[in-house]
This record gives C-alpha cells, structure tokens and sequence, in this order.
C-alpha cells in the first residue's frame, strides 16, 4: 500500500525596510524598459510601481524571487536566521 502525503503549511512574514527603493534601483540600473521587465515576470507595471512604492501591504516569496531572477540581483532575504 502506498502511503499518502500531506503537506503542513507555514506561513512567515518579515518587514524589509526599503525593499521598495532596492527594487527600483534595481530596476533603474538595467537597460530593459519596465514594460519588458513586467513582461518576463510576469506583472503589470501599475503592480510593479505599487511595490517599488510599497503600497503593497505583502509581496509574495515567489514574486520577490522572480523580480531577483528577472533583474539578476539578489537582496539577501532570508528567512531562516
């Protein structure tokens, strides 16, 4: 008999003070325009500029990870110390 799986979920915030500004330097520093960089995440730019200005109350661990990929930085959040 195969034994069944379930997963347990966990679920952890952090406050990154400025995360929103990183981000836009981010942004600014590569030669794409944003409508490409959206496009590659994928996310709209009225999105992308509520979380450079961080209006956006909480930005999801795989959005983070796909901007990072998308703009090849990493902002060192790690949510294991």
């Amino acid at each position: 008999m195969v034994e069944k799986l379930m997963k347990v979920r966990r679920t952890i915030d952090i406050e990154i003070p400025g995360l929103g500004k990183r981000i836009r330097q981010a942004r600014e520093a590569d030669r794409r325009s944003l409508a490409e960089i959206c496009r590659q995440i994928p996310m709209t730019t009225m999105n992308w500029y509520k979380i450079e200005s961080e209006e956006t109350k909480a930005l999801p661990i795989e959005t983070l990870q796909r901007i990072q990929d998308v703009l090849k930085v990493d902002f060192g959040i790690n949510f294991y110390e």
